[in-house]
């Protein structure tokens, strides 16, 4: 099945219809790194990533982990792990996933630019948390009662059609 991303805010699957958020800067086909843009594109689904001290595990048929203090996701172009998950202890560049906002309590990556993965292209794109709708640097935000009732109906076969 498909989860449809419209360019208006709205994600589609099945029977349901929710409201969503962006990138700042819109959908553009040919993304880079920081441009502020969500990827167009069909893309599959990686894994469901959760803060276990906050979400009890979630009902879902997708692989899940468990966000940890140090979990992080590679950004830096220059380096051999970018747009890969990776430990923050290690020193290098990358997005903290455990954060204290309430963003990245779940989410689910987006395999854009994952095989093979281009310098620049830009990293990894989440389907995430929002409370207030604002938009956001490229990823695509939900609020968490969407959230939840989307990951106990999809499935890792399921992809993503963003535009």
């Amino acid at each position: 099945m498909l989860i449809k991303i419209k360019k208006n805010g709205v994600l589609i699957f099945k029977k349901f219809r929710f409201r969503c958020v962006l990138g700042k800067l819109g959908i553009k086909k040919n993304k880079k790194e920081g441009d502020k843009t969500t990827p167009r594109g069909i893309f599959s689904l990686g894994k469901l990533y959760y803060r276990a001290d906050r979400i009890k595990k979630i009902e879902t048929h997708l692989k899940c982990k468990v966000i940890k203090k140090y979990t992080g996701w590679c950004n830096d172009p220059n380096d051999r792990k970018y747009n890969k998950e990776f430990d923050l202890n290690s020193k290098k560049k990358g997005e903290k996933l455990f954060r204290k906002d309430h963003k990245y309590d779940a989410l689910i990556s987006i395999n854009y630019n994952a095989n093979p993965v281009i310098p620049h292209r830009g990293s990894v794109i989440f389907l995430h948390l929002t409370q207030n709708y604002k938009a956001t640097a490229g990823c695509i935000a939900i609020s968490i009662k969407d959230f939840l009732t989307l990951a106990k109906c999809i499935k890792s076969s399921d992809k993503i059609k963003i535009g």
